[in-house]
């Protein structure tokens, strides 16, 4: 493990934060073995981390959402990496390669989804959500009909938005804060 601080922001004790988040931060210690950096940097503004979650867990865990939870890490992976994102581009990638079972997937969607072992669809997906990262008032019906013919729905395009939008908020914290990725993600699904 290093030495190095998680965020250039004071992080709380867990015991100092309100009841509902030591409940959400030692559960995700229980589930994971370990606490996400994420957690604990984003509790120096402990409403904020609660209304992130909130959101995170809406757009992430929606009932009914057709992408399935390795394309959403797809989306992450790929728009983190777009947004020189160290903290998203590692803990997701981590996950996108448990998800997927596949070891080289996040490095490569992380470096060039063109070129990445993923369906044509999935690139449609990715060219989208870099579109909704870099260019969103360049957005129009030829972007929608282009991922209709891939087979997704207006709900699914709006939850290759929602994510990306969320994870551009994300990215954006993280770089702020200087957010450090844990040592753990690195290894994971390797």
């Amino acid at each position: 493990m290093t030495d190095h601080p998680i965020s250039r922001y004071s992080v709380p004790e867990i015991k100092d934060l309100p009841q509902d988040l030591q409940d959400l931060i030692l559960g995700v210690q229980e589930k994971a073995g370990f606490i996400p950096n994420v957690f604990l940097a984003l509790a120096h503004r402990p409403d904020e981390l609660r209304a992130f979650f909130n959101y995170h867990d809406a757009i992430m865990l929606r009932d009914g959402s057709n992408l399935t939870k390795g394309e959403k890490e797809m989306i992450i992976v790929t728009t983190s990496s777009d947004n020189n994102c160290l903290y998203c581009v590692v803990a997701h990638g981590a996950i996108l390669r448990i998800y997927e079972k596949n070891s080289l997937i996040a490095d490569q969607l992380a470096t060039n989804h063109h070129k990445a072992d993923i369906t044509e669809r999935q690139k449609a997906m990715l060219d989208f959500a870099l579109k909704v990262s870099n260019n969103a008032g360049e957005i129009g019906d030829s972007d929608f009909e282009t991922l209709r013919g891939f087979g997704f729905t207006d709900e699914d395009i709006w939850d290759i938005g929602a994510i990306t939008a969320f994870f551009g908020l994300s990215n954006r914290m993280a770089n702020l804060t200087s957010m450090r990725p844990n040592d753990e993600f690195f290894a994971m699904g390797r």
